[in-house]
């Protein structure tokens, strides 16, 4: 199609043809996956509750973030030997057991097999979604679908935690995890309806050799966070100190492995290094994904302990971070690039804010502050990540723009596995090794949010260093 004719989509066009009800098919994936990912936290203390195991609630978004990771890395490169409705096929079936699993736990441990399994099947929806609409789609079309993704995220960050908190408050928290097993059902169902284009019912290899599958880098990653989330199920300190030390190495192992291998690798080179903006702004992107994880996790489970707040605000509060995230990254879109150092920096001390915030206002228990540090913490994000992310791509080298985009937001999915994990070991190092209760609550609230405010500053510290040494596009970095 022509220049001219990218300009305007016909939308009326689009509908007639098909294309914009099997793409709105398409999202569902997105929306399946994000939407649980989201509601977990809610439903925890009724969970929780029921099953025991405060010890492992670190673990539920831990393990469900490593299998979102493996299955995004997979399903990109499938794609080239088995059909893409086979593959969403697949990917929703896994998604449906693992919701089914969830559902029907009789304890934690049964639980996060299945959420391991529901991270896999939701994981890998979601690197469909975007695969889709490169096979499917005219390329002119491909902004305006990749605008309504972002819509359907924004939709899923909202939709989340108040499903969670409705279904909890009016049947059970095992009826949430049965509407996601039926979700799954009928978009494996569908795939087999809709996606029935040759596009979509054969394999189309990829120009050249398909790149490798990372096997060894993230099975580093997975011994990794495992090594460390196992350190805080049973709080002893010659246990604990050496796999936490373990852990860490294998996470130095997992990068050092990545970089060695060029055709495979999921990040840029001088993936840490100051002294690049690309290195800086990485640093960024891990250093609050981790130390953020935090009040997503334990939030709920503290304030319901705590102060008996309903599950239902504690919904609306979680629910308000992403809507904070949303409508901050829209209104700074069109900002100056000379503002631009100003906004990352200003958006990365908002997030540390609301971080050592929480110390205060969730022990304190009050709403009108707790929901303040939520929005501090969600607009900080809305406000730099466009800004950041622009920065990392642009200052990579010109072989490395494409890993350099998919690498922010593989980062932040590491970045949440690990600080899921580490959340964990301060949690019941504080107390809820001991089991849940009130007493324990309110020392896991004191130190839970403090221990990560040194995170924040190096988040804050890198943020500086990313917009102080932006250089022009194509810098060999």
């Amino acid at each position: 199609m022509a220049e001219s004719g990218t300009r305007r989509v016909d939308w009326r066009a689009l509908w007639a043809s098909g294309d914009l009800a099997r793409f709105c098919f398409i999202s569902l994936g997105i929306l399946l996956h994000a939407t649980n990912e989201t509601m977990v936290a809610t439903v925890m203390p009724a969970m929780v509750g029921e099953m025991a195991g405060v010890q492992l609630v670190g673990w539920s978004l831990a393990i469900y973030e490593l299998g979102a990771i493996v299955a995004g890395a997979a399903a990109g490169r499938l794609v080239s030997y088995v059909a893409l409705r086979t593959n969403m096929m697949v990917a929703a079936l896994l998604y449906a057991a693992g919701a089914l699993i969830c559902a029907a736990s009789p304890s934690m441990q049964f639980f996060l097999a299945g959420r391991l399994i529901e991270g896999l099947g939701g994981g890998a929806l979601v690197s469909l979604a975007y695969v889709s609409v490169e096979r499917l789609f005219e390329r002119a079309v491909w902004p305006q679908l990749f605008g309504i993704m972002s819509a359907v995220w924004g939709v899923a960050a909202f939709s989340g935690p108040m499903l969670g908190a409705i279904m909890t408050e009016l049947l059970s928290w095992r009826w949430a995890f049965g509407i996601f097993t039926l979700g799954g059902a009928a978009m494996a169902l569908a795939s087999l309806i809709v996606l029935n284009t040759p596009e979509a019912t054969k394999p189309r290899p990829s120009i050249g050799k398909a790149p490798p599958f990372p096997v060894a880098a993230l099975s580093c990653l997975t011994l990794a966070v495992v090594l460390i989330a196992s350190a805080g199920v049973d709080i002893a300190p010659l246990r604990s100190s050496l796999l936490m030390v373990l852990g860490l190495a294998g996470l130095a192992l997992f990068f050092t492995v990545d970089a060695l291998k060029p055709r495979s690798r999921l990040f840029p080179s001088q993936l840490f290094s100051w002294r690049t903006p690309v290195g800086a702004g990485m640093t960024m992107v891990a250093a609050f994904s981790v130390a953020t994880c935090s009040f997503g996790v334990y939030g709920p489970l503290l304030l319901t302990s705590l102060h008996d707040i309903p599950i239902l605000t504690t919904g609306y509060i979680i629910a308000a971070e992403s809507i904070a995230w949303s409508i901050l990254s829209i209104l700074v879109a069109n900002a100056p690039p000379r503002r631009e150092r100003q906004i990352i920096v200003g958006g990365a001390v908002m997030i540390a804010a609301g971080i050592a915030g929480f110390a205060y206002t969730v022990p304190a228990g009050s709403i009108p502050l707790i929901l303040l540090c939520a929005l501090l913490q969600g607009g900080g994000f809305g406000v730099a990540w466009p800004f950041l992310t622009r920065i990392i791509v642009t200052s990579a080298r010109r072989d490395e723009q494409t890993i350099a985009s998919a690498a922010v937001p593989t980062m932040q999915r590491i970045g949440y596995a690990v600080g899921a994990a580490l959340t964990g070991i301060v949690a019941n190092a504080s107390g809820f090794s001991e089991g849940l209760n009130r007493e324990a609550a309110a020392n896991v609230a004191s130190w839970l949010f403090l221990a990560f405010v040194p995170l924040g500053i190096v988040g804050c510290l890198a943020a500086l260093r990313a917009s102080a040494t932006d250089r022009p596009r194509g810098s060999a970095g």
